[in-house]
C-alpha cells in the first residue's frame, strides 16, 4: 500500500480543482512561472513550445506499438495529467517522460534529471499509483538531445518531493501576491513568459546599475489589416482570412500572419471570422466613415486576478495622483522635444522660442501638483502653449490650407486636424489593442474620466504615444510635401474629413512609423513602436506590483 492510498479522507472543498502535473513541472522551474500561468492565466507559444509538440508527434508515429499514453486525475491527490509514454518492462508498469534538452550532469559528469523533469516524472508515478491503486517502483526521462535516459527511482523521499510541491502549489493558488523574480537569471532566458514577467526589467526596477538583457521581441511582424472600402466582407476560411470587396475579388491571408483587423466605415466581419479573431488572439477593431474611433472586440479570458489587483491599485488617490504625473511630464517633455526639433531645422521663431522656454517653466509645476483637478489645469498650459505653436513647426511654403492655426476635433474643422485626429483615433485603436492583449481593464483608468466609447485607460496610455506616432509623422509628411490639399481631403462646409485616398496614405504612414525602432532611455534597448506599445501596457502593471519605476519613461529625443 502506498503513502497515497492511506491518505486521510477529508473533503477537498477548498481544492475544488485539480493541479496539472506539468504545473508542478512550472512549479519546480520558477514559482513565478507557476504563478502567471496557472493563477493570471497567462501563456504563450514560443518555438520551443511547438518543437516540443512536433517530438511527441514523430514518437508516437514512430513507436512500434509498445506507446501508451494514458489520462489520470485523482482529487484526493489533487493532480490530473497525461502521462507521455506507458510501458512494462519486467512485470512493472513504468512511466516515460520525453524531453527535447540535454540532462543534467552530475560531478563524474553522469546523467541526472534536472530538478523540475524529476518532480513531474514523480508526480506521474504518484498520480498513477493513487488513481490504479498500483506500486510504481521508478520513472524514466528521455532527453532526445543527449539520447540518454535516466531513471527515478519512487521512494518515500520522492512521495514527500511530490506532497510538498501539492502544498506549495495550492498556497501559492490562492495568494493574491505575484512571487518574486527568480534570483537564476539563466532560467529567464530559456522561459517561454519571460515577455509576459518582463524579469530584466523587474530587477532593473530595483536596481538601477542593472544591465538588462531584452527578453521581450524586438518586433511583432504580424500585419494589422485595414478593410477600408465599405461593403467589404472578412471572413474565415480554415486557418486564414479572407478579404471580399464589393468587386468580389478575394484575397486570403494566414491567420497567424494578422495581428489586428481593423473594419473601417461600413466594412462587415462574419461571425464565424469573429470568433476565430478571437480564439487567435487576433485584434478586431472598429473606425467610423469620419475616422473616430467606435470599438474593439474584448477576446480576454481569465487574468481576473490581475483585474482585480488593477482595481485595487487605481482606486486609491495617491497612486492615481503619481502616474499621472508621470503621465504628464512624458507627453509636456515630448511636446517641447518636439518643438526644439523643429527650431534646429526651421529660421529662428521668437514665438516658437517663447513657448519653448514656457513650457519649461510650467513642467516645473507638474511635481507640485496635489490633485489631479490642478494636474488637469498644467496640461491644459502645456497643452495651449504647444498646439499655440504648431504652425511654426511647418514650412512657410506650405499651401494656406495646410497650415495650423489651433486645435480642433468632432469633426476637424481644417486638413491639419483631420491628420491629426485620424492618427490619433489610429493610435488610440493600437493602445486598446495592448490593453487587452496584456489582460488589463480598459475602462479604469487613473487620469482620464469616463466617457463615451473611449476607455479612460486607453486615453491615458495614448498620450505616451502621441507625439512620436502621429505628431511628428504628421508635421513630417506635412513639411516633405506629401499631402495634396484636394485629392486627400473631403470638405463640406466647415467640416474636413481625409478622403478615401488620405485615409490610405495616412495608413501607410503610420504603420511604416510603427515598424520603426526606438531605444527606451531606460532599459537601454531597441523596440519596434508596435512592441513598445505592449511594454507600456506592461510596465505600467508593474507599477502596482512592486517593479515599478520604468512606466512613461518614453520622451522625444
Amino acid at each position: 500500500m502506498t503513502a497515497f492510498a492511506t491518505q486521510s479522507a477529508t473533503s477537498p472543498t477548498d481544492e475544488l480543482l485539480t493541479l496539472r502535473v506539468s504545473a508542478l513541472h512550472a512549479l519546480a522551474y520558477c514559482p513565478r512561472l507557476f504563478y502567471l500561468e496557472e493563477v493570471e492565466e497567462l501563456y504563450t507559444q514560443d518555438a520551443a513550445v511547438f518543437a516540443g509538440r512536433r517530438l511527441h508527434v514523430e514518437l508516437e508515429e514512430s513507436e512500434d506499438g509498445e506507446w501508451q499514453d494514458l489520462y489520470l486525475e485523482d482529487e484526493w491527490l489533487g493532480l490530473r495529467g497525461r502521462v507521455d509514454a506507458l510501458r512494462t518492462r519486467e512485470g512493472q508498469l513504468i512511466p516515460y517522460e520525453h524531453k527535447r534538452g540535454r540532462c543534467q550532469r552530475g560531478e563524474k559528469k553522469e546523467p541526472l534529471a534536472w530538478e523540475s523533469d524529476r518532480l513531474q516524472i514523480l508526480a506521474y508515478c504518484c498520480l498513477i499509483e493513487a488513481a490504479q491503486g498500483i506500486a510504481v517502483t521508478e520513472g524514466r526521462i528521455r532527453y532526445h538531445a543527449d539520447n540518454v535516459l535516466v531513471k527515478v527511482p519512487v521512494d518515500a523521499a520522492g512521495r514527500e518531493t511530490v506532497q510538498a510541491a501539492i502544498a506549495r502549489a495550492r498556497e501559492l493558488r490562492r495568494s493574491t501576491v505575484r512571487p518574486p523574480v527568480t534570483e537564476n537569471e539563466r532560467l529567464c532566458t530559456r522561459c517561454s513568459l519571460a515577455p509576459v514577467c518582463l524579469p530584466e526589467e523587474a530587477r532593473l526596477a530595483h536596481d538601477r546599475e542593472w544591465q538588462p538583457v531584452r527578453l521581450f521581441p524586438a518586433d511583432d511582424e504580424r500585419q494589422t489589416l485595414h478593410a477600408l472600402e465599405p461593403g467589404t466582407r472578412v471572413g474565415r476560411t480554415g486557418e486564414q482570412l479572407k478579404l471580399t470587396p464589393r468587386d468580389g475579388t478575394v484575397e486570403k491571408l494566414p491567420a497567424r500572419q494578422i495581428g489586428q483587423v481593423v473594419l473601417h466605415s461600413f466594412a462587415q466581419i462574419s461571425t464565424q471570422a469573429l470568433h476565430f479573431c478571437a480564439s487567435q488572439g487576433i485584434g478586431v477593431h472598429f473606425i467610423s466613415g469620419g475616422g473616430r474611433y467606435v470599438g474593439s472586440l474584448d477576446w480576454r479570458s481569465g487574468s481576473i486576478q490581475r483585474r482585480l489587483g488593477q482595481y485595487a491599485a487605481l482606486t486609491q488617490g495617491d497612486i492615481c495622483l503619481r502616474l499621472a504625473q508621470q503621465l504628464v511630464r512624458c507627453r509636456g517633455r515630448g511636446q517641447r522635444q518636439l518643438l526644439m526639433r523643429s527650431r534646429r531645422k526651421q529660421k529662428e521663431s521668437q514665438a516658437l522660442t517663447a513657448a519653448i522656454q514656457q513650457m519649461k517653466a510650467v513642467l516645473k509645476l507638474i511635481e507640485s501638483a496635489d490633485s489631479l483637478a490642478s494636474l488637469l489645469g498644467v496640461e491644459g498650459q502645456l497643452a495651449a502653449l504647444y498646439f499655440g505653436a504648431l504652425d511654426q513647426t511647418l514650412a512657410a511654403d506650405l499651401p494656406p490650407e495646410l497650415h495650423f492655426a489651433g486645435r480642433n476635433r468632432r469633426p476637424p474643422k481644417d486638413r491639419v486636424n483631420a491628420l491629426l485626429s485620424f492618427g490619433y483615433a489610429l493610435l488610440l485603436k493600437d493602445v486598446m489593442n495592448a490593453i487587452l492583449t496584456v489582460g488589463l481593464e480598459p475602462a479604469l483608468g487613473f487620469y482620464h474620466q469616463p466617457r463615451s466609447q473611449a476607455p479612460p485607460l486607453a486615453l491615458d496610455l495614448m498620450e505616451i504615444f502621441r507625439v512620436p506616432l502621429v505628431d511628428l509623422p504628421v508635421v513630417g509628411s506635412l513639411n516633405r510635401g506629401q499631402w495634396e490639399v484636394q485629392a486627400d481631403f473631403t470638405v463640406r462646409g466647415e467640416q474636413v474629413w481625409l478622403s478615401d485616398l488620405g485615409r490610405r496614405k495616412f495608413i501607410g504612414l503610420y504603420e511604416q512609423r510603427k515598424a520603426e525602432s526606438w531605444k527606451h532611455p531606460v532599459t537601454g534597448y531597441s523596440l519596434t513602436y508596435r512592441r513598445l506599445l505592449e511594454l507600456e501596457v506592461r510596465l505600467l502593471e508593474k507599477e502596482w506590483l512592486g517593479e515599478g519605476g520604468l512606466f512613461a519613461q518614453l520622451v522625444l529625443r
